[in-house]
């Protein structure tokens, strides 16, 4: 009877955060089938660039004349610019390079090493002492990206180079988790995301012009239906929900990142026709397996 008592506590108090992580997990997932309609159209950093630049003028818009939120002070810039360097321009740029040498199905499994990152640069970094139910749960949560992931690994190809070069984006993407999740932010959540986008974009902004070839991009229908996909529900409305995670527990919020690459794969059977197989539903219990364990919370804060 405890334990049932227990359970429906959970359930619960846990509602509005699972619904947050899910929708999270939704639309982190759905970027890179946007991207791949995007690039169909556009160079890969071009078009992400042009994609932070518009979503942080949005955000910065909204946040300081219409909200009237208060602009950045002292080190808060030094701190914004750090941020967006790992979380958005060398994640993207590191990320981008790394796709010049390795097939884009193998990157699916990438997103399931930040958890781990996470988890231990939380460690270093924040002397946070990671327990080991999380660590339970980030390795059930690995075995069920990569089952489920199996079949694509029996058809890509590997690049010893580009492995290297993925793994590179995901520690400085996870860098910037803990980074943030470290600070005491006093700043609005809508102008932290503003800022750093803007960063991200304007830092990537050199090397995309740099290496632009003229007549490589074409401005059409399925551009603009990319870009306003991946700038209002991916970097505005996914990036602030990851942002609220993040602010509870950063080693929590990496479990969520888990269920990207499964959604990726679903969405991707939806939407490109590519098929369904028992590894996905297999891999998709055990993801999901992980995350009830990684979520709850630890038995002292039960109720009686």
């Amino acid at each position: 009877m405890g334990s049932f008592v227990y359970y429906c506590w959970f359930v619960k108090n846990s509602t509005p955060y699972i619904l947050t992580g899910l929708a999270f997990s939704v639309l982190w997932s759905s970027a890179s089938i946007a991207g791949k309609f995007g690039l169909n159209s556009a160079e890969p950093l071009l078009f992400f660039t042009i994609r932070f630049l518009v979503a942080g003028a949005l955000l910065l818009t909204y946040a300081h004349l219409l909200k009237q939120y208060r602009l950045p002070a002292g080190k808060e810039w030094l701190q914004l610019t750090v941020f967006g360097a790992f979380n958005t321009a060398l994640y993207l740029g590191i990320f981008i390079v790394a796709l010049q040498y390795i097939t884009a199905g193998i990157t699916a499994l990438a997103i399931a090493l930040n958890p781990l990152f996470i988890s231990l640069f939380s460690s270093l970094l924040n002397k946070r002492k990671v327990k080991w139910m999380e660590w339970g749960s980030i390795t059930l949560g690995l075995a069920g990206v990569l089952i489920a992931s199996f079949p694509l690994l029996q058809l890509e190809s590997f690049s010893a180079a580009g492995l290297l070069l993925l793994g590179l984006s995901m520690i400085t993407y996870s860098i910037g988790a803990v980074y943030y999740a470290g600070r005491k932010w006093t700043l609005e959540r809508v102008s932290i995301n503003g800022w750093q986008v803007l960063f991200g974009g304007v830092m990537t902004a050199p090397f995309a012009f740099l290496i632009h070839k003229p007549g490589s991009t074409q401005f059409d229908i399925s551009f603009w239906l990319s870009l306003l996909w991946l700038v209002v529900p991916v970097s505005i409305i996914a990036v602030n929900l990851w942002l609220i995670l993040l602010k509870a527990d950063a080693v929590k919020a990496s479990l969520w990142l888990f269920l990207c690459p499964i959604f990726g794969l679903i969405l991707s059977a939806i939407l490109l026709g590519e098929p369904l197989s028992f590894y996905t539903w297999l891999g998709t219990m055990l993801v999901l397996g992980a995350l009830f364990i990684g979520q709850q919370k630890s038995y002292a804060s039960k109720p009686s």
